[in-house]
């Protein structure tokens, strides 16, 4: 099989033939039909000192994907040779406290589809057959490439109820533009994003925000007031993980405030703590998707809400054949983009 390969430790991938991997009794072997381009791809072919400290390679990338199953291990049940699936991309040991507890998103001993084992970038992928989402309902190959990804929007966007709330969205990439679209069908009374991407805050009023704000030349609480608010945000995503994005967001909750935190941050920065204790703000951090609450949430959602539908799909904004796979990273790592996907039926 064709697969994007990272011989060795160091920059870049081979695009070569690989040895078709083989399921075991618990496992499921899928024909990968498309796959996202993640950030955290991005760090893997540049080999920075994060992909360095986390990656072993050899190594086939890619975690974010759907497929068509092609053979189910005889342990596995309700997955079916010909399904339409996507996978959750952390893959647990089943035996930690957490995991014994169902809370699996929590486990000790997580390991990374495409991170510690080889992953989707590649003509055929095998992962654990509690790991296989199967698309019951129609939905779009692109989007359902993209579940992994739309699974860190929701599992954020509903970390807190949003119902009749003020939202502040700091960090306009995809996640975050896909977390302004749930919040908006979930409920929320006003959104504000911000960003310094003058096409990406572009994107998130598409999204459904009510105010953008280029925070490279306006301040937050200058928006409020054209909302007519008077109190500060009720909940705050921060998906950016910039220094200066938790700083403000904090400045700019009302009492009592809730902030769900997804993006790792860049590099360490001060907080005030004292107005976090006196304002009895609660910060949470999110990763990955709450196993299968998350992934039951989205279907759903997306089944129902044709609007919904619409914008999640609107993310994505190229994709190309899986041979033409590094004119595809380039394009992601412009960071002027939506998602990027990879056709594996083109190699």
């Amino acid at each position: 099989m064709k697969a994007l390969f990272k011989p060795a430790p160091g920059a870049g991938f081979e695009f070569v033939d690989r040895p078709e991997p083989e399921p075991g009794p618990a496992d499921v072997k899928i024909r990968v039909l498309r796959t996202g381009i993640c950030g955290t791809d991005l760090h893997i072919r540049n080999w920075d000192d994060w992909a360095a400290s986390n990656i072993a390679a050899p190594l086939i990338a890619g975690h974010e994907f759907v497929g068509e199953v092609v053979e189910v291990g005889a342990l596995v049940h309700d997955v079916a040779v010909g399904d339409i699936v996507s996978g959750e991309g952390h893959i647990v040991c089943g035996m930690c406290r957490n995991c014994r507890a169902g809370r699996r998103q929590m486990c000790i001993r997580t390991l990374g589809l495409g991170l510690h084992r080889d992953g989707a970038f590649a003509e055929y992928v095998v992962i654990p057959g509690q790991n296989v989402w199967v698309h019951h309902a129609d939905v779009d190959l692109d989007v359902a490439a993209i579940f992994d990804p739309f699974g860190n929007a929701v599992h954020t966007a509903l970390a807190f109820s949003v119902v009749g709330e003020d939202v502040l969205v700091t960090g306009c990439g995809p996640i975050g533009l896909m977390a302004i679209a749930v919040a908006r069908h979930v409920g929320a009374r006003f959104i504000v994003a911000s960003d310094v991407s003058a096409e990406r805050l572009a994107l998130a009023g598409r999204m459904g925000a009510d105010a953008v704000v280029d925070v490279s030349e306006e301040r937050i609480a200058d928006v409020q007031p054209r909302l007519g608010m008077r109190e500060g945000f009720d909940v705050g995503f921060e998906m950016s993980g910039a220094p200066t994005a938790m700083p403000e967001m904090i400045e700019n909750m009302n009492h009592g405030g809730r902030i769900a935190m997804l993006g790792l941050p860049s590099k360490p920065y001060e907080v005030d703590w004292g107005k976090v204790v006196t304002h009895m703000l609660t910060i949470k951090g999110i990763y990955g998707r709450e196993m299968f609450e998350t992934w039951n949430s989205m279907s759903a959602m997306l089944q129902t809400s044709p609007v919904l539908r619409e914008r999640v799909a609107s993310v994505v904004s190229d994709r190309h054949p899986a041979r033409d796979w590094e004119r595809a990273f380039d394009t992601a790592a412009s960071g002027a983009t939506g998602k990027i996907i990879l056709d594996w039926t083109e190699v």
